[in-house]
């Protein structure tokens, strides 16, 4: 028996005997490209973050986790910095029947930089990485600040990270979180510069955040309130 369906065996027992919460999130970070040094932490933060709110995780490189026996034991995928073309056919096809299946989908950071060919995946996380200037800190314009994910901000958050520059943004999303150029260098987007946002797609929530390239984000509380805000939107948990 493979080690993928002996898991979710277990998580099946797991559930029926009680041991498990009733959300369930996979936390994916494979990289077949650029690797962020912050891997490590972001895995960490994000698993405590929502051990703490009484939500279990399992974290994984292992892309044989996307396949339907694995996958219906978890109610929300995080893709935390992943990079590049990270799942096969088959992979992509139990993926997009998770999404269809109302389950929800988090992208963190590089999520953006990842399945360039795979045009689904596209519209799913809501745009592409395109480039990005030196680490520094800039002015984030909150422009929603009902969401789970923003409702603990002011009008006006300052933040130091690594500032995507996106390609093939999708038409619908919402945007929470715009980027002031002004306020750093590089900047290659203009006033309408979105970095979190979120949408409904095909029956799922979808929550995207561009922050997280360094260790040091993942230590901020306003981030890691705007984390666990995300990951709550797409479960539907208050």
């Amino acid at each position: 028996m493979n080690t993928i369906k002996l898991a979710a065996i277990l998580f099946f027992l797991g559930i029926h005997m009680g041991v498990l919460a009733q959300e369930t999130v996979l936390i994916f970070s494979k990289t077949a490209g650029f690797r962020h040094e912050s891997i490590p932490k972001g895995v960490r933060t994000v698993s405590k973050l929502l051990n703490e709110s009484g939500i279990r995780s399992v974290h994984t490189e292992d892309a044989a986790y996307f396949c339907a026996d694995s996958l219906a034991n978890f109610q929300a995928v995080i893709f935390l910095s992943t990079t590049g073309n990270i799942l096969d056919d088959a992979q992509k096809k139990a993926f997009q029947k998770f999404i269809r299946a109302g389950k929800g989908f988090v992208g963190i950071h590089a999520a953006t930089d990842t399945e360039y060919d795979w045009p689904w995946y596209g519209q799913l996380v809501g745009g592409y990485f395109a480039s990005h200037p030196a680490v520094q800190q800039a002015k984030i314009e909150v422009a929603d600040r009902q969401h789970p994910s923003t409702a603990h901000l002011q009008d006006i958050w300052w933040h130091k990270d690594e500032w995507y520059d996106f390609k093939d943004l999708q038409p619908g999303l919402h945007v929470l979180m715009n980027l002031d150029e002004q306020s750093y260098t590089g900047g290659k987007m203009g006033k309408f510069h979105p970095i979190a946002w979120f949408q409904e797609f095909e029956g799922a929530r979808m929550f995207y955040t561009g922050l997280g390239h360094t260790n040091e984000a993942f230590d901020s509380q306003q981030f890691q309130k705007h984390l666990l805000g995300g990951i709550r939107y797409v479960l539907q948990v208050h």
